[in-house]
């Protein structure tokens, strides 16, 4: 399958609020929360994918002609894309009936790890949730990352045991997935830590601790404080937060500030195997995907998503052989402007 014969299926399949839309830019979603829009406005997923359209490459070909070595090492793992999918769940809530989480994890993270990448796995108030992922994750000898809410302690500490038997090379959790709409409200409890709280949810892990949802260079600091091994420069799509930046405009001084000390990632409005040379220019080590992905399974399956993950990848490789970057660590700031 081509990546527009993906979508084309992905349309019958997908639920009445997606639209599987030929770029995933928050435009047609805007707002439609259920459903994969932004809170509030629906602006801040637009403004998440204009802004990395607003950068531009430079371009230089006067260089030793060899291929691009797209591979990424990290947490003494190798993968052959600096490419992972991004934890979603609520799949019928959002999506419609074609798959529960469950059956999504299964085949998401069955296919990145056939296509040398690995995926994220969303979490839920549904303990199968976690177990589903925990189970698919080891069934690919530990090649995922499990994704947890901002639980409490003891509901954590229950998770990160299915953790330990998936063999996952590393854990995360949404930091900010407090401000879901959907979370609030529930039991357990899910919301925002201190810095203390979160060191013991880092040592009860047991395994590179990764925090997603960091925006500034002050919640930067306090995960490295805390102990994480890694950051996802993230607003979560836009759902938890209305009126904030692109994750584009504030990566830079992330980077700047902590990209010595712990690894970077990033994720929202990241469409292009060019975002993402774009993404790695700006400080960051590796970048999520993750409406895309859902489309890429809906539309395909497996076969779905290696199409996606094929067309991202000789977008990179082609940009970085256009612009002289024959490594990832050869892709440098003043490659963009």
């Amino acid at each position: 399958m081509t990546y527009e014969e993906v979508l084309d299926q992905a349309r019958t399949c997908i639920g009445k609020y997606c639209k599987a839309c030929p770029v995933c830019n928050g435009r047609a979603c805007s707002n439609q929360m259920p459903g994969p829009g932004a809170k509030g406005t629906g602006t801040v997923a637009i403004r998440n994918y204009e802004k990395w359209q607003e950068l531009c490459i430079n371009m230089d070909t006067i260089c030793e002609n060899r291929p691009a070595d797209t591979s990424l090492s990290i947490f003494g793992q190798t993968f052959q894309y600096p490419i992972f999918a991004a934890p979603i769940g609520a799949m019928k809530l959002h999506y419609g009936d074609k798959y529960d989480d469950l059956e999504y994890n299964d085949i998401l993270v069955s296919a990145c790890a056939a296509e040398g990448i690995a995926a994220f796995t969303g979490d839920g108030t549904n303990p199968a949730v976690m177990e589903g992922a925990a189970h698919a994750i080891r069934a690919v000898k530990g090649q995922g990352i499990p994704t947890v809410k901002p639980w409490d302690l003891a509901t954590l500490q229950e998770k990160f045991a299915l953790v330990k038997e998936s063999g996952a090379f590393a854990a995360a959790m949404d930091i900010d997935a407090a401000g879901l709409p959907f979370l609030k409200g529930l039991t357990p409890p899910a919301g925002s830590k201190t810095v203390e709280e979160l060191k013991e949810v880092v040592a009860a892990a047991g395994v590179p601790f990764i925090v997603k949802g960091i925006m500034t260079v002050k919640g930067a600091r306090k995960a490295k404080e805390a102990g994480a091994s890694a950051i996802v420069v993230s607003n979560h799509g836009g759902r938890v937060l209305d009126q904030c930046p692109s994750t584009a405009e504030v990566l830079p001084e992330i980077a700047d500030a902590v990209g010595s000390e712990m690894k970077i990632l990033v994720d929202g409005g990241i469409r292009s195997g060019v975002d993402i040379f774009k993404a790695l220019a700006l400080g960051a080590d590796a970048v999520l995907i993750g409406r895309p992905f859902v489309t890429a399974v809906y539309g395909g399956a497996a076969e779905g998503v290696h199409a996606l993950v094929q067309k991202l990848a000789l977008e990179l490789a082609d940009t970085m052989a256009m612009c002289g970057a024959h490594s990832l660590d050869e892709i440098t700031r003043d490659m963009i402007r």
